[in-house]
Order: C-alpha cells, then sequence, then structure tokens
C-alpha cells in the first residue's frame, strides 16, 4: 500500500526533465490573496472609512517595469465596503510602507509627515557637509552649545521642584513610622484596661452571689402553703384506659393476687386437725368429754386444704374445700378436680 503524503517520487532511469513541455504564463497574471488594509483610507465614491487592519480579499500582480534594487513592486486590488467601488495601492519598498494609487486618500497621519520631515533634513546636513568641512565644524558646534543648553534647563528645573516641593520623603517615612507604633501602643493599652475592667466586674459580680447565698442560708425558709384542692381539677384528670380482658380470663379467671370471686366463696373448715390447732373442739365432742388424745403432727396448708390422711372424704365434704385468701380461682378449680377424682374412685 503506498503513502497516503507521498515524499519521494520515483524517477525512471531514462528519464530527461528537458523534454517536459514549460509552462508558459503571463507575466501580469493576477493572484487572489487575503490580506489587511494597510493603512486608514477614505473611499472616493461614497465617502466611506476604511480603517487600518481590516480583511479584503484582494488581486495581487506584479508591477510590470518597476523595481527597487531589483526587488519587485506588486499592486492590489480591493473594493469598498459600502459601494464595491475599486481601490489599487502598491508596496514601497524604499519607504517599508504602501503607496495609496486610486480609488481613495490616505487620512492624515502626522507621525508619518513628522518622519518625513526628519528624514528630508537629515537628508539635506549630509549632503552639506560632504562638501564642505567648515559645514562640519559649524555643525558639531552648534550641537555642542545646545546639549550644554539643554543640560542647563534641566538643572534648573530640578533646583525649582525642589525649592517648591520642600518635601522630605525620610522625615516622611519616620513620621509615619512613629505614628504607627504610637497607635499600635494606644490600642495595647485599651485592650489592657477593657480586659482588667472585665475581670473587676467579674469578680465583683461573683462576691454579690456569694453574699447573697449566705444570706440565703442564714434566713429561714417561709411556710410553703398547703394547696387546695379545687373542685373542677376533677374534670381535667384524664380519662383512666380500661384494660382489655381476654377470652381465657372471662372463662377461669384473672391470675391477680385477688380473685374476683374471692367475696362469694364462704370458707369452712373441716379438718379436725387444724380445728385442734385453733383450739376449737370438734362437732362430735359436743355434750360428753373424752380423755385428752396425743398431739397430731404438724399439718401443712395442703393438708388442711385436701383433709387428714385415711378414709375418703364425701363428696360434699369436698365441695366444702377451704380458700385462703390468698388463692386464686385457678387453684379453686383444682381443688374442685380434686373431689371429683376422689368421689370417681369410690
Amino acid at each position: 500500500m503506498s503513502e497516503r503524503k507521498v515524499l519521494n517520487k520515483y524517477y525512471p532511469p531514462d528519464f530527461d526533465p528537458s523534454k517536459i513541455p514549460k509552462l508558459k504564463l503571463p507575466k501580469d497574471r493576477q493572484y487572489v490573496v487575503r490580506l489587511m488594509a494597510p493603512f486608514n483610507m477614505r473611499c472616493k465614491t461614497c465617502g466611506e472609512y476604511i480603517y487600518k487592519g481590516k480583511k479584503f480579499n484582494a488581486r495581487k500582480e506584479t508591477v510590470q517595469n518597476e523595481a527597487y534594487l531589483g526587488l519587485p513592486i506588486f499592486r492590489f486590488y480591493i473594493k469598498c465596503t459600502r459601494c464595491l467601488a475599486e481601490i489599487t495601492f502598491k508596496t514601497d519598498p524604499e519607504n517599508t510602507d504602501y503607496t495609496m494609487e486610486h480609488g481613495a486618500t490616505r487620512n492624515f497621519q502626522a507621525e508619518k509627515l513628522l518622519e518625513e520631515e526628519e528624514k528630508r533634513v537629515q537628508k539635506e546636513r549630509e549632503d552639506e557637509e560632504l562638501n564642505n568641512p567648515m559645514k562640519v565644524l559649524e555643525n558639531r558646534t552648534k550641537d555642542s552649545k545646545l546639549e550644554m543648553e539643554v543640560l542647563e534647563n534641566l538643572q534648573e528645573l530640578k533646583d525649582l521642584n525642589q525649592r517648591q516641593a520642600h518635601v522630605d520623603f525620610e522625615a516622611m517615612l519616620r513620621q509615619h513610622r512613629l505614628s504607627e507604633d504610637e497607635r499600635q501602643k494606644q490600642e495595647q493599652e485599651e485592650d489592657e484596661c477593657e480586659t482588667a475592667a472585665l475581670v473587676e466586674e467579674a469578680r465583683r459580680r461573683r462576691l454579690l452571689e456569694d453574699s447573697d447565698s449566705e444570706e440565703e442560708a442564714a434566713a429561714p425558709a417561709p411556710p410553703r402553703l398547703a394547696l387546695r384542692p379545687r373542685p373542677t381539677d376533677i374534670l381535667e384528670e384524664a380519662p383512666k384506659a380500661k384494660r382489655k380482658v381476654e377470652s381465657w380470663e372471662r372463662s377461669v379467671g384473672t391470675l391477680g393476687s385477688r380473685p374476683q370471686l374471692s367475696g362469694l366463696v364462704v370458707v369452712k373448715n373441716t379438718d379436725p386437725g387444724c380445728n385442734s390447732r385453733q383450739g376449737l373442739a370438734s362437732p362430735t365432742s359436743k355434750g360428753r368429754r373424752t380423755p385428752p388424745s396425743p398431739p397430731p403432727p404438724p399439718v401443712t396448708g395442703a393438708q388442711c386444704l385436701r383433709g387428714p390422711p385415711g378414709p375418703v372424704r364425701s363428696s360434699k365434704a369436698a365441695d366444702r374445700a377451704p380458700q385462703l385468701p390468698g388463692t386464686s380461682s385457678l387453684s379453686q378449680l383444682g381443688a374442685y378436680s380434686d373431689s371429683e377424682d376422689s368421689s370417681g374412685s369410690n
């Protein structure tokens, strides 16, 4: 694959450059170039101002039979931006500038005129000195006198400025430094005074607080009057939330320390052992005296509830099982179930 941008070309062995036909182009051929206006100009047709630096698509050609030291001179054709009139100007290599030729006028430039005048005077002086040696001496004498006068005028201006100014910069700087030091010292003293005043005020406030606390401790506290309840306080109390009763509590009862039906059950103790401990006689001992029997063994609370060991009690006695005040409905249900079991066994 060949290169896209070919730098080296192939020349065959039998290549003869003299056989290549030469292209004959006219000497006044024009090229289209992009340039900027070299100076300010004004169109003669419509009076439009064209400023330096404005860009144009111009036509460029070589001026025939004109050259400066072998350098060709070029002519440029542009069009006015308003009326499209043709404007031409050409290069001036002698003055390193451009010359207006047709279609517009170059605006006045004082700087350019001044430079041209200086060049003309300098050229005339050189021509005079070249043919007259005495003129050279006179010109040198004039130049030295002019230089002396310039130096004298400069010195007079300096003396005049010193007399009118009367300003000592060193003294000004010294005074500024002193004033700055004094200002900083004054600010520091003010800060110290303010800090001391704040400390003194805080100490005084602390002493006043200590003295007030001592007086309060020494003086007895006045008795406080009891607040009397108002009749309308009951209206302001929040209603108590009722506890939700579960379904099993409705059937069995609550497990609290005090059952709900404890007031409806009448406890009747039928155990003779429990009655003997309490110093009471049994119901069969009415009307006759019996010899004292030996003391029975200690009876526990469960035995008091279930009865003495021996013959099985009847269902009627089981139904009248005693209930302690601290027992719940669950314990009563257990006692009833025991009585049913005992009756079933009989």
